[in-house]
């Protein structure tokens, strides 16, 4: 059997995976490269089953990338009475951060603003006390009640009317789509064989009707191959019932979409020393630090306009909604002139549940649908291990081989390993490379213990620790090991996932476009063609989303992206 084992992603690693996929059977192919399809992969792949992972664009391009930047603990489920979503969520939050993933999952200190003086304090006591009780305080200090002088020391930018004291607690932070990509590349280090770019577009059945095989496109080429599997798991979030329907199959449920729309806003635009949490009429506000800026979102309105396109498109009406909602609370106006970046997301929301399926949580499921197939759709992002473990502990039923136990609850992903060490030494390691301590804290908190990997070329090529051009939070090593080990093939890959240029520059990375194109393009084997066709492609894509963002109603915004991607509506 060939092993891709101990390998980066990067274009001969995808080459070398296609061929495996026309050549290898598998136990498991799972069909989704987002959070749910990463947690499936690493779990499958650790239990020593051949494994492969079949993602049609990139690493959490759609949902997984688009969410609040948390790992929280399911505060608001505690109203629901939803006990057990609550400590599970606790659970893995708790584990990620210490354990699993500290490089990349941070506490984050929160204020919860109180709007009335006695009830109010008296029914949040008692839920972050339960909260606490939970797992809510054991990496992190429990609650603490503020006095509306001690929540504006902490928050000055609040208006005064708006808060009368207040709860300190903890929640984490994560960059998601980093997160995705390195548990899929901790799977690949465990065997895995993952691919993007591939597109599934049919499914092979034996006589009795059982799926043995699906038909994929490589999206760059256009040739097309089958993988043969034991069993596949369908982990597409809001695609899942696209995936059922290809095979042929009616699932025991189905998804509906929500869409969630975050604004990202410069840090002096909010005087705040900490993360800020909101209960609104319609969702829940969270004003959220991401290095130099804030995040703020998110909404929650269902969507109709189908899958078209991989994104939903933001509309002057949400940004308006956050805006509103957020001035009223703050002191200093935020305008749209403000905001730097906007970012909106598909929720996959289960609904029409039958009693056949294998519910393993309150909010997600799991079921086989076919012989050979099975369907995972919901959840949480916190609960990624969870969900991934609970869809393989399904298909395994589908093997005639006993498959051992999951051990994801103790196995660190990429960069985790020795972190600690070298985040107890950044101004040794600020001298060794010849870099500010502010490099390394930044490199530490995206890479870990993969730091060295990443500023290695640097040795013989110190151009590669200056900063980027009209982007300079990012060094050029950084857009090398984007396409080196990180498996970025397009410019708006790196431009939008490993490096989040994107959202947090105003011009929303397209004055950087040009340079990164001209970097990558000796490493991706671009011509001139293929360069400038990518360089058009993410500027046009962008002003799409900049007239999307004018525009008054999901339909109108829907359209322009639609047009500008050249796409009919579905």
């Amino acid at each position: 059997m060939a092993t891709l084992s101990n390998q980066s992603f990067n274009p001969e690693y995808y080459e070398k995976a296609w061929e495996n996929y026309s050549t290898e059977e598998y136990d498991v192919v799972i069909i989704g490269g987002g959070s749910v399809g990463a947690g499936a992969a690493v779990d499958a792949a650790t239990r020593g089953l051949k494994t492969a992972v079949v993602e049609t664009r990139d690493f959490a391009a759609g949902t997984s990338s688009r969410s609040s930047k948390m790992f929280h603990g399911g505060l608001r489920y505690l109203a629901m009475f939803d006990f057990r979503l609550v400590a599970e969520s606790l659970h893995e939050r708790e584990l990620n951060m210490s354990t699993l993933a500290p490089h990349l999952v941070k506490p984050l200190r929160f204020i919860f603003p109180l709007t009335h003086p006695v009830w109010e304090r008296v029914m949040m006591f008692g839920g972050f006390t339960l909260y606490d009780l939970m797992g809510g305080a054991k990496s992190v200090p429990m609650q603490k009640h503020l006095t509306r002088k001690g929540v504006l020391k902490v928050a000055p930018g609040l208006k005064d009317d708006a808060v009368v004291g207040g709860v300190r607690y903890y929640d984490t932070l994560v960059d998601d789509a980093r997160h995705t990509m390195t548990v899929l590349r901790t799977a690949a280090e465990f065997g895995a064989n993952v691919r993007t770019g591939t597109e599934v577009i049919g499914f092979e059945k034996d006589r009795g009707g059982r799926i043995i095989g699906a038909h994929v496109r490589d999206l760059a080429t256009g040739r097309e191959a089958t993988i043969k599997g034991r069993v596949f798991i369908n982990a597409t979030g809001v695609w899942n019932d696209k995936i059922q329907e290809m095979a042929g199959v009616e699932g025991k449920f189905t998804v509906h979409a929500s869409k969630g729309v975050h604004i990202v806003v410069p840090k002096d635009a909010l005087d705040a020393d900490a993360a800020l949490c909101f209960v609104t009429e319609k969702s829940v506000l969270f004003v959220i630090p991401w290095g130099e800026y804030w995040i703020i979102g998110t909404t929650d309105t269902d969507w109709e306009k189908g899958l078209s396109l991989p994104d939903p498109a933001p509309t002057k009406a949400d940004i308006d909604y956050i805006l509103d909602q957020v001035n009223q609370r703050v002191t200093r106006t935020i305008t749209r002139s403000d905001i730097v970046g906007v970012y909106s997301g598909l929720r996959p929301l289960l609904t029409g549940k039958s009693d056949t399926t294998t519910k393993l949580s309150r909010n997600h499921a799991v079921a086989k649908v076919a012989p050979g197939l099975v369907s995972v759709a919901g959840g949480k992002y916190t609960t990624y291990r969870v969900i991934g473990k609970d869809a393989v502990d399904l298909a395994t039923k589908e093997l005639d081989f006993e498959v051992p136990e999951s051990v994801t609850e103790r196995t660190p992903i990429l960069g985790a390993e020795g972190y600690h060490a070298l985040a107890n030494q950044v101004p040794f390691l600020a001298k060794r490379y010849g870099v500010h301590q502010d490099v390394i804290e930044h490199l530490l908190g995206r890479y870990g213990s993969l730091l060295g990997e990443v500023l290695a070329p640097a040795e013989d090529d110190p151009e590669l620790l200056k900063p980027l051009p009209n982007a300079e939070h990012y060094l050029w090593a950084e857009v090398r090991y984007a396409v080196t080990h990180e498996g970025a093939l397009h410019l708006e890959d790196v431009l939008s996932r490993r490096l989040r240029i994107a959202i947090e520059y105003a011009d929303r990375g397209v004055d950087s476009a040009d340079a990164v194109a001209d970097f990558i393009a000796p490493l991706l084997g671009w011509d001139e063609a293929t360069k400038q066709a990518e360089i058009a492609a993410f500027k046009e894509h962008t002003e799409a989303e900049l007239q999307a963002e004018a525009a008054l109603t999901d339909q109108e915004a829907n359209d322009i992206l639609v047009r500008a991607a050249g796409k009919p509506q579905v």
